[in-house]
């Protein structure tokens, strides 16, 4: 079964992004993440997102597309990027979750995803 790890990290996480000093240990962190999930053999698909002062938010009113710069809600925490696994059950994918090097302030929300359509 396939769930997606949602990766939400804090203003401070996005900051070391871009930080030169601290950049290298963030980014360092997470191509061996990636190739365990490789070498696992449950690695889907995934990606990193730029920050949250990139996104684009549309919503529809009354039929209207109302378009707004900027994240969605104004929280602590942003979706900072995402892997989609296929592992057996949910404990498997709350083992990977939990091995995720994310730093102490961010969030791993684990989703089952839905069934192909069609």
């Amino acid at each position: 079964m396939n769930y997606t790890l949602l990766i939400y990290e804090g203003a401070a996480d996005f900051a070391m992004r871009k930080d030169p000093a601290k950049a290298p240990g963030y980014w360092a962190a997470w191509p061996p993440y990636a190739d365990a999930l490789r070498k696992a053999g449950v690695f889907v698909g995934g990606a990193g997102l730029q920050g949250p002062e990139t996104a684009t938010t549309v919503r529809m009113r009354d039929g209207s597309r109302a378009v707004q710069d900027g994240p969605y809600a104004d929280t602590k925490e942003q979706l900072g990027g995402f892997f989609i696994i296929d592992v057996a059950d949910l404990d498997a994918a709350l083992e990977w979750a939990a091995r995720a090097p994310v730093g102490p302030g961010a969030v791993v929300e684990v989703r089952p995803d839905l069934p192909p359509m069609g």
